[in-house]
This record gives structure tokens, sequence and C-alpha cells, in this order.
């Protein structure tokens, strides 16, 4: 194919022609850009106002809520010692709160082990079995032996004694259990630890022994004197010259009548703390001080004297015996107890860390979780048992600590047990038991047995405890840090004892705070608006979206619902004028704080309707829950038909006052069965004779104890009625409330509930407003498609029929916030605006495509039609030139 070059032939200028002539051909190219770009701008003006709408629903959606208008500050004078919290519920004033005591969980730990992975007892199947209750009776701390003999005339020298760490003073005048015990509870505001001395009893044989008098008659023939004192009292004296058995001789049964009735001996004896008991006849008498102070016994003697203690004709020189008591030592807040110091011995006491219940009982709680696991030869390490514990999820966490200790004998580690809740109702009790009527594992019951009402093989080192305060007082007292109920709607939140003030009082901060808020939103929103869709005479142009329907909706649509009163609403405030917010002649919300502060001081509860939804109830059973943007505002009566109720499993008769429940017995348990695998447990129930309450608080706690359940929030209550009948009920209501317990192992289910055959749980039902209603458990929603959808309802008390009306009204947050949703999203008017004029944008780039398509073929054509002319003029040009050659030679040859 040749070269071309149009024009070069005919001289005229092809390219141009060509490129002048599709200039004009293009021309509408540039409309469609232009169109495009204004679509565009319009697109872009439009996310523009989507995102300051979407920031105005933003500040919207808080005050929707009652809280944001009604809350209360509570403010601690000293914020160490605890932080609270009000509710719409509480009321101002003033509180005095003294801390005493702050809620802790308790931490048991075993003695040392060498190793975490060595086998502990022979392998046999043990079942240990955790139970969560509370202490009651006795104390907590170290009951001594009796006072070393060398105390009784030296006393306790200084240095002698140190509890926790502070030294006791004591010295050479320290010579009784008393008197050790007053010097100890001189410093427990030290070391927390008080002493309570032992009474003090003298020897159960001085006076005789199986029933034979040891106490000789007293002979003063031989012309001495003779005085028998006890604790400083003179009970018996004789004078010289009294034979045996003469009148005024002192012998067992005149000691005997001495110290009967009221005498004046036994008054004295009284006056100096001593109590008497036994007889001397009969070889017991004994002599009591209950405080704790030495009781010398002592018999003076001048000259020749028989008989007297132990003597029966005789020669008596004198006798002195002083009988001494032990103390025991309570710990404040039952945490371990060290003993050191010099002598501690003569103290009746050993040098260590220690301490354990005394004389207390335990009692589970039905409230607290329990369970069981299984330790045998797969798992018989500290190892292994801590990972079983744990994996109980039971209410006890397991840990291994290592002491530090080193050497060939060294015992490190040591098995630290910790209750994952706080209070004294979380205290543990631990027992174990063997399988198929074998005993518990010796090796396991040594390491795990504790029971504050028994043995105790693991040591405690932090008691369960109670949050103790006093609030304006009156004492009060929580499981946990947190105190709620004693100050109404108010939550503490206890960080350490102390004392503080607390003030109640009406936020008035926030609530002013809230109302600008929203001012401030609306403005926000008009600025925008005014932006995107108004015109500057100055500048003599308009915004991207001016004149936009859409626009024009969504301002009118704002600026009607704000200017309307409250339907529905319950109060004596349903506009916003009221307090001190009204429009300007610029369309912009302001605010008169004036106004707003004495509504605030007026009709303060009253504020919050006119912004968030609210739903008040003439039946105070009865609570409003939440609505949705179908629910209509108005006053609706509610009828209820069917109260919710729970499920539950009672037993068919009485359960008898003992109850055997065998070795190895574990139930399969179905709560609130829905088909799945969450609703389906094995308990094990640990073997012994229960009583009806016993076995109750045991059915209660072993099937909260399971993890699922309570993931779910689930759990079961079980009492024994006033008919002896043991009911187990589901703590939640409606149709998918129910209880079953089903034969595993052991004991049979129908050994404690006989035939009993389970009730499943039941739906509220009614209507409101005379609309169908669903019902959800205690839950009752308004159907779709009537005024009242959405509309939901929680219904307790136990009335049915006619249940009084509910009064609801949408405040100006609220619909706004709804009128924000009917713009925004994926079905918004903003959105599908938006999406047409996207397609708009596609549409014109379809044309403009099409166009530029057909421009290609019509510049083809010009310039096909032109070079063919180009053509046409060169052929016709060269025509010329041949003929002008030609006739230019036949001129000169003519």
């Amino acid at each position: 194919m040749g070269i071309s070059s149009p024009g070069i032939g005919s001289g005229i200028d092809v390219n141009t022609i060509v490129s002048k002539l599709m200039q004009v051909e293009s021309a509408p190219l540039a409309d469609f850009d232009k169109k495009s770009a204004s679509y565009l701008a319009q697109v872009s003006a439009f996310g523009n106002l989507s995102g300051a709408l979407g920031s105005f629903q933003g500040a919207l959606s808080p005050l929707t809520s009652l809280s944001s208008f009604q809350s209360l500050s509570a403010l601690p004078s000293d914020s160490s010692v605890l932080s609270a919290s009000a509710t719409t519920k509480a009321l101002p004033g003033s509180y005095r709160i003294n801390v005493s005591q702050v809620a802790q969980a308790q931490t048991l730990a075993s003695g040392g082990y060498a190793s975490t992975t060595a086998a502990i007892g022979l392998g046999g199947s043990t079942t240990i079995n955790f139970a969560l209750g509370t202490v009651s009776g006795g104390t907590f701390g170290l009951a001594g032996t009796t006072l070393g003999a060398g105390v009784k005339t030296g006393g306790l020298t200084p240095g002698a004694l140190t509890i926790n760490g502070t030294a006791i003073a004591t010295d050479g005048s320290t010579r009784s259990a008393r008197l050790l015990a007053d010097a100890i509870n001189a410093k427990s505001g030290t070391t927390g630890v008080s002493a309570k001395a032992a009474a003090t009893v003298t020897s159960a044989t001085l006076f005789g022994a199986a029933g034979a008098s040891s106490f000789g008659t007293v002979d003063t023939s031989g012309g001495g004197t003779y005085a028998l004192t006890v604790g400083g009292v003179t009970i018996a004296s004789q004078a010289a010259g009294v034979a045996a058995g003469a009148a005024g001789s002192i012998d067992a049964a005149a000691l005997d009548t001495a110290l009967t009735g009221d005498t004046a001996v036994t008054r004295a004896l009284a006056d100096a703390n001593i109590t008497v008991s036994g007889t001397a006849a009969a070889g017991t008498l004994q002599f009591t001080n209950a405080d704790g102070s030495n009781i010398n016994i002592s018999e003076a003697v001048s000259g020749a004297v028989t008989g007297g203690i132990g003597n029966s004709g005789t020669a008596n020189t004198g006798s002195t015996t002083t009988a001494i008591s032990s103390i025991t030592l309570e710990s404040a807040d039952a945490s371990p107890i060290t003993v050191g110091g010099t002598n501690p011995a003569a103290a009746g006491l050993t040098a260590g860390v220690g301490g354990a219940y005394l004389g207390a009982g335990f009692t589970p709680d039905p409230d607290r979780t329990a369970g069981s696991i299984v330790i045998d030869t797969s798992n018989n390490t500290l190892q292994g048992i801590a990972a079983a514990i744990n994996k109980g999820n039971f209410g006890v966490t397991a840990s291994l600590v290592s002491d530090g200790a080193t050497g060939a004998n060294a015992t490190p580690n040591h098995l630290v047990l910790t209750s994952t809740a706080t209070g004294a109702s979380s205290t543990m009790r631990i027992t174990l038991s063997g399988t198929n009527g074998n005993p518990a594992d010796p090796g396991l019951v040594n390491l795990l047995g504790y029971d504050p009402g028994g043995v105790q093989n693991m040591s405690q080192k932090a008691s369960a405890l109670d949050t103790l305060a006093n609030v304006n007082g009156i004492a009060v007292s929580s499981s946990s840090s947190s105190i709620s109920g004693a100050i109404a709607g108010v939550s503490l939140n206890v960080s350490k004892t102390g004392s503080t003030s607390l003030t109640v009082a009406r936020d008035t901060a926030s609530l002013t705070s809230s109302v600008n808020s929203f001012v401030k939103a609306y403005n926000d929103l008009n600025s925008q608006i005014a932006q995107l869709s108004g015109y500057d005479a100055a500048t003599k142009t308009g915004g991207p979206l001016l004149g936009d329907a859409t626009v024009r909706n969504l301002q009118a649509s704002v600026r009607r619902q704000l200017s309307q009163q409250i339907t529905g609403l319950k109060g004596n405030l349903t506009s916003l004028s009221q307090i001190g917010i009204s429009f300007q002649k610029d369309g912009t919300l302001t605010l008169d704080t004036g106004k707003l502060n004495k509504a605030i001081t007026s009709n303060f509860d009253d504020i919050a309707g006119l912004f968030a939804a609210v739903g008040k109830t003439s039946d105070s059973k009865i609570n409003f829950v939440s609505s949705t943007s179908a629910t209509q505002a108005g006053d609706y009566a509610i009828d209820i038909t069917t109260l919710a109720t729970k499920g539950s499993l009672t037993s068919a008769a009485a359960v008898p006052a003992s109850t055997v429940i065998d070795s190895d017995t574990t139930w399969i348990v179905k709560l609130n069965d829905t088909a799945t695998a969450a609703s389906t447990a094995t308990i094990t129930l640990p073997a012994g004779t229960y009583t009806p309450s016993q076995l109750a608080t045991q059915l209660q706690s072993s099937i909260n104890g399971v993890s699922g359940f309570a993931n779910a929030g689930w759990s079961v209550s079980a009492t024994v009625g006033t008919d002896g009948k043991l009911k187990l009920e589901s703590n939640r209501y409606g149709a998918q409330s129910n209880i079953s317990l089903v034969d595993d192992t052991g004991s049979s289910v129908s050994s404690v509930f006989g035939g009993a055959t389970s009730v499943d749980g039941v739906d509220v039902a009614g209507t409101i407003g005379g609309y169908a209603a669903s019902g959800d458990g205690q839950t009752l929603t308004g159907a779709a498609g009537a005024p009242v959808a959405g509309l939901k309802l929680t219904v307790d008390g136990d009335t049915i029929g006619s249940r009084g009306d509910i009064g609801f009204s949408q405040g100006y947050a609220y619909q706004l916030n709804n009128l924000a949703s009917n713009f925004l999203g994926s079905n918004g008017y903003i959105t599908s605006r938006t999406n047409g004029l996207n397609q708009t944008v596609k549409d014109i780039g379809k044309q403009k495509d099409a166009l530029s398509a057909r421009l290609v073929d019509v510049e083809a054509r010009y310039r096909a039609q032109y070079t063919q002319l180009d053509t046409l003029v060169a052929s016709l040009n060269s025509t010329q030139s041949y003929l002008t050659q030609q006739l230019a030679a036949i001129a000169k040859n003519g």
C-alpha cells in the first residue's frame, strides 16, 4: 500500500478541513461532560448531606434514652474509698458511709510437694466434691496449750512473743493467760489478732480421784493451825488444839458444806470470779476462773498439823498449787497468723504461720455453684488435679505456686485454690469419696480434704469476706465490692476501708449538656443543608442541591416535627419552647438558658419526655421496655389473658426426713431444652445422707454449677414447700422454660422425685390497646401493622384481665432519629436519590460512548469524501498542467 498524503496534489488541506468538521460534530460531547459533572456534583453533595445527617443522627441517638435527661450524680467526698453511680430511681440526698471491710475471695493452699508431675496417692479413683457456702459459729485462729510452768512465777520475758511481726509487751508480771490475752489485745489494732484466755480450772485429781477422797481430816491437837485458801479466799481454817473428828475439825464433808449454797465462802469466791464444781467427799472438787486468771490453792500451816490435801494422818508442812490456763488467738479477718518471738512456747504457742477454723460449722449456699471431679491414675498429679478443677468451672480456680525452696528434700510446690467469687458465702468445703464402695485415696485426702467444720488439711491464706459498711447508721453488707440497694437507685463500688460522705443530686449539668447537644446537632445539619441547597446573592451562585425536592422534603420534615407538640406525653411539658428552645429568623435554633434552668427546677423529670421515647404505665408491675419507628404515640389499654410461668419439676410426694444418695450418683439434667447440646448436662451428687433442705441445696448448687447453663444465663432454684415436696424451678419464663432429670448412675431420680412429671413454662399473652400482641416469656410485644407495633412491655405480678394502660410518647430526638433513618440506609430517600443520579451519569456515559463511536464513522466518511475530492482535484490539476504544456508547445512550433 502506497503512502498517502492528502492535499499534496490538490493543495486542499484535508486534515484541517476534517478536524474543523469533527469539532462541530463532537460539540455534543462537551455537553455530555457538563451534564455528567453536574450530576456527579449532586452525588457528592448528597454524600455530604448523608454525612451531615448521619452526624445528626449520631448526636440524637443518645438523646433518645431517658437516662440522658434524668441522670443523677453521686459524688463521694473521698473517691479513694468508693465510687458511686445513680439511676433515675435515686433520690437526691446526703449520706455518710463507713466501710469497715472489703469483700474478698477465699484462698486455700496445700502443703508442699517436690514435683508437680509426680503421682499423688495410690491412684484409686476418687471423686472430689466442691461446695461453696458460709462458715457459722466458732473462730479462725490458733488454739494454744497451757502456758509454761515458769510463767506462773517469772512471767513472760519481754520479746518472748510476737504476732504478725509485732512484739507483745510482756514482762515478769505477765503470769496468767488473762494478763497475756490483755497484752495481745492491746496490740490488736496493729496485728489484726485478738486473744481470749481459756477458763482456768484446777486439777481434777487435786482433791481425789476415782471417787476416793484424798483430803485427810485435819488434826491440830499438836498445837498447830491450818488454813486453806483458794484464789485468796479462805475457805476453811482450824485453830490449834482441835483433834481429828472433834467438833470444828476440817474434813471433806466440812469443805463441801462451806462450798454449798449461799455461804460467806461462796459469796467471797464469786467476788473473786471463782466457781465451784464437784465435791471434796467424792474427790471431784474443782475451782474455775472464767476470765483465765491463775487460781492459787494454798495450805497455810503452823506448828504440828496432820491431814489436808493429799494427806491423811501424816504431818502437813503446807502446800501451794497454782492452776494456769491457755489462750486462743483469733484473726479479725480469718487470715493466717504468724507467731514468733524468743520464747513463744512459754505462751503455749508454736512459732510459724498457721490458723484454722475452731468450733465452726459449714452451711452450703444454694445460690453458689457446686461440682465434682474424678481423680485417678490418669491425672493424680498436682498438674492433673489443677487442670481437672479448672476444667470443671464450678466456682473454684486452681494454680500451682512454688515457694522457691531448694535442696535435696525441698518441697516447694503448692496447689492453690481460689473461689472465683468474693463474699462470705464463697467459702469452700472439699470432701472426697471413693468409687464402688472403696474409700477415698488417702493421699488425695491429705492434699485436698478441707471442711471448716472438721478436718482442714489445706491451709487458709485468705478468707471469704463480705463487704461491710454502715450507711447513715444502718449496717449493710454485700458479697462483692459493689453495694446496691442500700441507697435506692445508687450503686457503690468500694475500693478500701474508710469513711466518706456521698452526695446524690440531680445531674443538671448532664441534662443541660444533652439539650445543648440537641440544639447543636440541629444547627449543624441546618448549616450543611444551607450550604448545599442555598443561593448566594452576592456571588449569584447556588448550591449543588439548590431546589432539590429531597432536600426540601428533609428540611421541611425536620422543621415540621420540631414545631409540633408531642402527643401522648404525660407531664407538664409538651413543646420545646417551654424549655427555651426556639427558631431564629435564619432557621437555626437558639436556647434560652434561663428558661431551661427554670424548667429544670420545676419540671426536671418531664424534660426527658420532650426528647426520648417514654412509656408510662399505670400498673407498677408492667414496665415499658422499648419501641420501634412503627410504634405510634398514644394511650393504650393493657389486658392480660395469661401470665408467664416458669418450667418446674416437683416431687410426687413429700421428701423423707433423710435421703441416702449412693456413691457414684450422676443424673442427666435437661434445662430449658431446645434440642441443643447446651441444654443438657450431667451432674454428680456426693454420696451421703441428706435432710430435705440439704438435698435441695445440693441439687441447686450442682445444677447451677454447670458452666453451659451459667453461660446461657440459666439457673434453677430448689425449695421444699410446706407440703414437704421438693421443687426445682427454672429461672426462665415462657414456653422454652422446662427442666427434667434422667437416671445415669447410682441413686435413681425416682428415689427422690417419685413419678413426678415436669411442667413446662407458659408465655405471657394479652393485648395492647385492643390490638394483638405476641408473648415471649414475660415480654409482650405489639404485633406488626397496628399502632402498637413494636411496643415492648414486661409483665409481672399475679393479676389477669385489665391491667391499666400505657401512655407512649415519642420525643423530638426520638422522632428525628427515626426521620433520619428514613433518609439514610439502603432504602432511604437519599440513597434512592443518589442511586438515581448515579444511574443518570451512567446513562450519559453510554450516550457519550455511542456518540463517540458514531463520530469515528463520521470522521472516516469525511476523510473518504475529501480524499476523493483531493484525488479528483489533483487529477484535474495534472490534466491542466499537461494541456498547458501541450498548448504552449503548439504555440511555439507554430
